[in-house]
């Protein structure tokens, strides 16, 4: 596979397109015209913020020896030699640019407040691995992960088509959020060892292979949560056509309590296609 391609985490990418989804399936349930430009601006944007944040990760996370010849997750381009650690940086500074660029619209359109929202994100893109505190060494991945491909996208997402912010669109964001936030906690997870090994201190380090377990079914039943309260606050029984996806979500918390280190990479899989499912069942049933 072309290394820049295995840098991207093409797996990951749900994360960023998911939120997009889930915000504009709330725009068109809420009777607003999209404007399918924006939403396009939208998704770019996210997905090379996403992009940009993987690969900014592989080459600080090499920078830093948290990746060893022990690691039990996929290729990472820069400690596999693939590809130089300068080389992988200024790609994923090239992709935040690019980020910006898509964002411009929606500023123009949509004001300071995707500005705001913008601007941090980048930020945070490279403060996830990178500069005096980075946030994953610190057990803060997860908060990053809800802010910004949760409330941030859903949020931006939705304000962006209808110019106005909700309490509807918050409980989507944490919703879609939480699964972004239980792709971080199996990764961390499966990771635990040697995260702990390099003083990785990520929230699994920190509460162990058992609260790393419990986190991942509080987050699962959090989005499922979220899914409930929306269509009744709407009172939409077809918002409900989400729950289709339930049983994905019972078979991987499940899995993960059976699995361990590399086997996890199957529950990777498997949340990553739980967000996809998820997303998209809450677009048709927004749209039915």
């Amino acid at each position: 596979m072309n290394p820049w391609l295995l840098a991207a985490r093409p797996k990951t990418l749900s994360a960023a397109i998911a939120p997009v989804l889930v915000g504009t399936g709330l725009a068109l349930h809420d009777r607003h015209g999209v404007q399918w430009v924006y939403v396009a601006c939208a998704l770019l944007s996210g997905l090379f913020i996403q992009i940009a944040t993987n690969l900014i990760n592989d080459a600080l996370d090499f920078r830093k020896g948290a990746d060893t010849a022990e690691r039990l997750g996929p290729v990472r381009v820069t400690h596999a030699g693939l590809l130089p650690e300068e080389t992988v940086l200024r790609g994923g500074y090239a992709c935040l640019l690019i980020a910006a660029l898509f964002g411009i619209p929606l500023i123009v359109h949509a004001g300071w407040p995707i500005l705001a929202v913008g601007v941090a994100s980048i930020a945070m893109a490279y403060a996830y691995t990178g500069g005096p505190y980075p946030l994953a060494y610190h057990g803060l991945g997860e908060l990053f992960v809800m802010l910004f491909f949760g409330f941030a996208a859903v949020g931006g997402t939705y304000y962006v088509l209808t110019l106005h912010y909700g309490v509807d669109a918050a409980v989507c964001g944490a919703g879609v959020g939480s699964l972004a936030v239980v792709i971080l906690a199996i990764n961390n997870l499966r990771d635990i060892h040697g995260d702990r090994a390099s003083n990785k201190k990520t929230m699994a380090v920190r509460i162990g292979e058992s609260g790393a377990r419990a986190e991942i079914v509080l987050f699962l039943a959090i989005a499922y949560a979220a899914i409930g309260f929306v269509a009744w606050r709407l009172r939409d029984p077809m918002l409900l056509i989400a729950l289709v996806s339930l049983p994905l979500a019972i078979a991987l918390a499940l899995r993960v309590y059976r699995s361990t280190g590399r086997e996890l990479n199957r529950c990777l899989a498997m949340a990553g296609a739980l967000q996809w499912a998820y997303s998209v069942l809450f677009l048709i049933g927004c749209i039915v």
